[in-house]
């Protein structure tokens, strides 16, 4: 009797993983599917330059970065992740799908902290888009050490 109630919770908590697929999401969440099905694919056009020059900070201060689109394409544009090529670097992820015709914009927080130097950081975008899927976005900047 002891060893029925163990197989009876794995039993249903792989129910459970196999549900997930007919559960509805949430609102604000990323619809992935679109992702894979290369009818949902739309363009995206960057507005401004795909890399940014920062300049120069003071060690410790933290920098935003922007990068400004537009869905050039037909169907709507939804961001499935943003991820940098470094922990100093938090970029954030669009929620919600974009229109045809509407404009958005990525945004990441660099951490200068411990940074001194030349700094060349990645972010990079992945959506539903033609012909690829990710999109790489670039920035620079001098990190100059605090007076002692």
């Amino acid at each position: 009797m002891k060893n029925v109630l163990p197989i009876f919770v794995v039993a249903l908590a792989f129910l459970a993983c196999n549900n997930e697929d007919q559960k509805t999401p949430l609102p604000g969440t990323v619809n992935t599917e679109a992702l894979k099905d290369s009818a949902n694919f739309t363009s995206i056009q960057w507005i401004d330059s795909t890399y940014r020059d920062l300049g120069k900070v003071t060690e410790g201060e933290q920098v935003e970065v922007t990068y400004r689109f537009k869905n050039t394409g037909t169907k709507p544009l939804i961001i499935s992740r943003v991820s940098a090529s470094c922990g100093c670097t938090v970029p954030e992820t669009p929620q919600e799908p974009f229109a045809p015709g509407a404009e958005g914009v990525i945004k990441a927080k660099f951490n200068s902290s411990g940074r001194v130097g030349t700094n060349h950081k990645e972010v990079y975008v992945m959506a539903n888009t033609k012909p690829s899927t990710l999109n790489q976005l670039e920035f620079s900047i001098q990190v100059e050490p605090k007076d002692q």
